[in-house]
């Protein structure tokens, strides 16, 4: 009884302590994306015109270039995170690398890629606030298909970020939710990696580099198979249940006609 009892306190307090957790970098990730929106509003501003003097001796920002640059190069870094974070995740519902991937730090380190690869997407979107070579407003980077830059292509992007971010914060909601509902929000992430997928391929001035045509290739060509592979490991175990649960009412009827019987 007593065994129960603290097995039952020690889940409760590793559930506690991760919505915390989950809480707590929720708050953090709308602290800095105020933060960061609050500076740009600042700098275009009169007030904030002194600081983006400083800034512009020290660092070189009101060059056209430099942003463009950090902004692409941002925007690759972050789809590559994102695309890693789910080969790592279905590479860990099919157990397809077991046992080199399990474990609670297989399940860490997908959190951490999902974490840092939003990361360097904000950092994409923030620096095209202040990119001068193909200025984007903040509305525009919040709301989709209403930029004058290939506005269906980028709003591809934007919804497949947002879902990326619902299923990120939803994975610290998952014994608040249930299962079911956690499996099928992270589904959606499939839909935001291809919302991601063209929104690079068809909007990312990379794009038409050959480097650039290779990566997309490759990492849609592996999520495409590990996907598939996932359908039919998810098929394989709905018939072994259904077979199991059959095989089971079969030998319940055997044993109630075996009663009848002796009676």
């Amino acid at each position: 009884m007593s065994t129960n009892l603290s097995a039952n306190h020690s889940s409760e307090e590793a559930l506690l302590d991760r919505v915390i957790r989950g809480l707590f970098l929720v708050a953090l990730f709308l602290f800095f994306s105020a933060l960061m929106m609050a500076f740009v509003l600042v700098l275009q501003t009169p007030a904030g015109s002194s600081i983006s003097q400083a800034m512009n001796s020290l660092f070189a920002l009101d060059s056209v270039q430099m942003w463009w640059y950090v902004t692409r190069a941002a925007g690759l870094t972050g789809y590559f995170l994102l695309w890693l974070s789910m080969a790592w995740g279905l590479a860990i519902s099919t157990k397809i690398l077991s046992p080199a991937i399990e474990g609670s730090f297989a399940y860490d380190f997908h959190e951490f890629l999902s974490l840092l690869g939003i990361g360097f997407v904000i950092l994409h979107v923030v620096v095209l606030l202040f990119d001068r070579f193909l200025p984007f407003s903040l509305t525009e980077t919040l709301i989709p298909f209403i930029d004058t830059y290939r506005p269906f292509w980028v709003g591809l992007g934007i919804i497949g970020f947002y879902l990326f971010l619902l299923v990120t914060v939803t994975f610290y909601m998952r014994k608040i939710i249930g299962p079911q509902a956690f499996r099928s929000i992270h589904a959606l992430s499939l839909i935001g990696y291809l919302g991601a997928t063209l929104h690079g391929l068809f909007a990312g001035t990379d794009s038409a580099l050959l480097m650039t045509k290779l990566l997309y290739a490759f990492t849609f060509i592996v999520i495409v198979f590990l996907t598939a592979y996932w359908l039919v490991i998810v098929n394989l175990n709905k018939r072994e249940k259904a077979q199991l649960a059959a095989k089971a009412a079969v030998a319940k009827r055997q044993a109630e006609r075996m009663r009848l019987n002796q009676r």
